[in-house]
């Protein structure tokens, strides 16, 4: 099937199921469609649909099945593996969760809230606040990434060390089926130990099993308080030194110790002018902390005895601690704006790592020498989430290298740090997700086994191989 004919009169079927403005054709209309975070593209798609129920997400599906169309499942475009992006053969269609919006349920006494998946996550922790809760999950792209996204990429940010990732905050999940059926798992259960538990084959599995279409999500007491610091530092090993005793000192309440090197706060005041150093002396590496609480706790004693015993050890040289909001956003805006000024550079290596954390300062080294021998005159930025192991190695192509040569000579410099990662059992993809971009390596790094139960769950879900084709594993 998914011939001209059958193309034309899915197209026909679903005009008539989502109205004008539940179906996009126009080339102009679907521009905004076409490309991810990162200004990505593959090519253009049959067409964007756009339902606003999960009953039209339903009945999209099991039309495209019906006319052998492939579909591409789409939320907030804040992807970076090319895993929601239409393939350049323009016959995928794009089922767009953008309309689907509302907020379904909050209880804030048993602390669960039960979403659309296509609210933003902004909105989301920001429905929570009002009802006095938090939903932790803090990501850069927050202002525009959905939840069903969030669910589908099991995405992480920078508070996993104490909240976990997108897989501890989901109770319960609807989810639309490849043949167009609903599965119903909304359940509120805190304990649910009934069988299997399905709804965690859907997290992480980037839209290729199903479409997530609602969402129970567990939520958090408020924090009435939090204290952000930025301290200078003269090593990696330091900074894992650091983490150690912090994770110690501070009990539980850490809730994210980021490892910034001096180049990425570079990048951040280039990108943001009205940044300013935050640190009279600048220093090889930086880390930026939170510690939150919901209760009446003394945090400026906790973070001060912490830093104290920090400068005592020889870890910490120097720190700015934030003395009100308004000066922790302002830190917290390095992070942000660092991201811009790597992009700003071009075309460049992003990775997404994992290594186990006391692991940090050894890989960080061996990573950087191996980079180094192969492209002498490359920049590395290695930067990442400390109190999980997730790094982000990037790096950027030398500045004198003609751009047709980049793609080429980022993806041997790709190969030979995940030559070393391997040498540390680490992981490829610690939060973004495998996508089309790391389908290869990821492929040929699954033994027999791990294949044949991947690819035996997909043949189960999606047996005619439309959903989401190409993406983790190759089309079929």
């Amino acid at each position: 099937m998914n011939t001209p004919s059958h193309r034309h009169a899915l197209l026909e079927a679903l005009g008539e199921r989502l109205g004008e403005r539940g179906l996009l054709r126009d080339p102009a209309a679907m521009a905004r469609y076409t490309a991810d975070w990162a200004d990505d593209r593959l090519g253009e798609p049959l067409a964007v649909a756009r339902p606003a129920s999960t009953a039209e997400v339903a009945e999209t599906v099991r039309l495209c099945r019906e006319h052998g169309v492939a579909m591409t499942p789409q939320g907030g475009h804040s992807g970076l593996v090319a895993g929601a992006l239409p393939a350049a053969d323009g016959g995928e269609l794009v089922i767009s969760l953008e309309r689907l919006d509302r907020v379904r349920d909050l209880d804030p006494v048993n602390f669960t809230m039960t979403v659309d998946a296509g609210c933003i996550l902004e909105s989301v922790k920001q429905a929570a606040l009002e009802h006095d809760c938090d939903f932790p999950l803090s990501l850069g792209a927050q202002g525009s990434c959905q939840i069903g996204g969030n669910i589908a990429t099991n995405a992480g940010g920078l508070n996993v060390l104490r909240h976990g990732m997108m897989r501890q905050l989901v109770l319960g999940l609807e989810v639309v089926l490849p043949d167009g059926r609903v599965w119903n798992g909304l359940t509120a259960l805190h304990k649910d130990n009934r069988g299997l538990d399905l709804k965690q084959l859907f997290l992480g599995s980037e839209g290729t099993l199903g479409i997530v279409t609602g969402a129970v999500l567990r939520l958090s007491p408020r924090h009435i308080q939090s204290r952000t610091a930025l301290l200078g530092l003269p090593s990696v090993a330091a900074v894992i030194d650091l983490y150690g005793h912090a994770r110690r000192d501070c009990s539980d309440l850490l809730s994210a110790f980021e490892l910034i090197p001096r180049r990425c706060l570079e990048l951040a005041m280039e990108a943001t002018p009205e940044l300013a150093d935050p640190l009279d002396t600048a220093y090889p590496w930086y880390v930026l902390m939170e510690v939150a609480a919901s209760g009446p706790l003394d945090l400026d004693a906790m973070l001060e005895q912490l830093l104290e015993r920090g400068m005592e050890r020889g870890l910490v040289l120097d720190g700015a601690l934030a003395s009100s909001d308004t000066q922790a956003q302002r830190l917290w805006q390095f992070r942000e704006s660092m991201l811009e000024g790597q992009r700003r550079r071009g075309e460049h290596l992003r990775t997404d790592i994992s290594v186990p954390i006391s692991a940090i300062p050894a890989f960080v080294e061996r990573a950087g020498e191996a980079v180094m021998a192969e492209s002498p005159n490359c920049e590395i930025i290695a930067y990442g989430h400390v109190g999980d192991g997730n790094l982000h190695f990037n790096i950027l192509p030398p500045p004198d290298m003609a751009e047709a040569d980049k793609r080429d000579h980022l993806h041997e410099l790709e190969e030979r740090l995940f030559a070393v990662l391997d040498e540390f059992g680490g992981s490829l993809s610690a939060e973004h997700g495998i996508g089309r971009t790391k389908r290869a390596a990821y492929l040929a790094r699954l033994s027999p086994v791990e294949r044949e139960l991947v690819e035996g769950i997909k043949a189960l879900f999606d047996p005619d191989g439309l959903m989401n084709p190409g993406r983790i594993l190759p089309p079929r």
